[in-house]
């Protein structure tokens, strides 16, 4: 059992993101093709303690899965008490992303490799602790279309599905219930998550462009998009859909921080910086990880000192984060306010 790490996390909630760490015998084979590199399934529950308030019924957490490159490698959505399972990971250093509405709330640096060629467990425990709740923009409730007795059956039947991670039968239920109801937009963008999460990205696009064909105002599934395309590397294609999500609503921090992530990844710095900015300046807590990501950008950039302001307004906002003392070191480093101590003068000769 590793020790107990806290986290403040993002959008307005504060969680304890606890780590345990533990192998368990089931074998799982490597395929062939990667050589002497080892392969191993990742997976662990998602435990939430409502310690302190009620999590919201159908309240649905992404669980993704990154190499240190930060490219994506997999993705799965899980409810409180659900398991997640990655397979065919191949040995190496990774991340886990938990996102809450389209807004990383934790990440955690993992290393997958063991001795013992088994599956390796990673539980996660959130400590859910309501406080004031920012405002986030482009986020829909999960019961917020109005459905038939029915079809709200089948929509909590097809949450439960996805949460036991059995996904091809949350497809067929998510499937009978746009097909009773094809105005059912935010059904279609399940359909696509549910897609994306098995990396069937033509039926994935597929839906979400129906989600948005039924409802033109629904930002979440232009977002939704713009991720679907960044996975796919359609750097120009996901700029165009969080373009059209802002179109919507200038006012959301949400569409500003992705068109920024998007110009990032595209290397458009000035663009990146300024969607980003503005996120920032619409929800300046609810957004203080932006500071981190304009800090990587300046830094990138070869212009340390603004990456160190960066940091150190991010501090101020999340003084608790695990690795401030390494940013912290970073601001001294690099703060272009750190006064240098002038050299003795030399004692004149007489």
């Amino acid at each position: 059992m590793t020790p107990r790490q806290r986290f403040i996390l993002l959008v307005g909630f504060t969680f304890a993101l606890n780590i345990a760490v533990f192998a368990q015998p089931t074998f799982t084979s490597p395929p062939e093709d990667v050589g002497t590199r080892r392969i191993f399934t990742l997976y662990g529950d998602l435990r939430v303690l409502e310690l302190e308030g009620d999590v919201p019924a159908n309240t649905m957490f992404d669980l993704i899965l990154y190499s240190r490159e930060n490219e994506l490698v997999a993705r799965q959505r899980v409810g409180k008490g659900g398991r997640y399972s990655f397979n065919n990971v191949i040995e190496g250093n990774y991340l886990i992303g938990v996102e809450l509405d389209h807004i990383e709330i934790a990440r955690l640096a993992i290393h997958i490799a063991q001795r013992k060629h088994e599956p390796i467990r990673q539980d996660l425990e959130l400590d859910w602790t309501p406080s004031l709740r920012t405002k986030r923009g482009a986020v829909s409730a999960p019961d917020s279309y109005s459905r038939t007795p029915q079809n709200r059956k089948l929509f909590e039947k097809a949450m439960k599905q996805i949460n036991n991670n059995d996904l091809p039968k949350a497809i067929a239920t998510l499937r009978s219930i746009v097909e009773a109801d094809p105005k059912d937009y935010q059904s279609w963008n399940e359909l696509g998550m549910v897609y994306f999460i098995q990396k069937d990205f033509i039926a994935a696009e597929k839906s979400y462009a129906k989600a948005i064909e039924v409802s033109p105002e629904y930002i979440t599934a232009f977002l939704s998009l713009g991720r679907l395309r960044l996975a796919q590397k359609n750097n120009e294609g996901a700029i165009a859909a969080f373009q059209s999500a802002l179109e919507k609503d200038p006012k959301s921090a949400l569409p500003n921080y992705f068109l920024g992530e998007a110009y990032f990844v595209a290397r458009k710095e000035s663009s990146a910086v300024r969607y980003i900015s503005e996120a920032l300046k619409l929800d300046p807590v609810g957004m203080a990880n932006a500071h981190l990501r304009l800090a990587t950008l300046y830094n990138l950039s070869g212009r340390k000192d603004l990456a160190a302001l960066e940091y150190n307004e991010f501090l101020k906002k999340k003084p608790e984060y695990p690795d401030a003392q390494r940013l912290r070191e970073y601001i001294i480093a690099n703060n272009p306010r750190r006064k240098r101590t002038p050299d003795p003068s030399p004692t004149p000769n007489p």
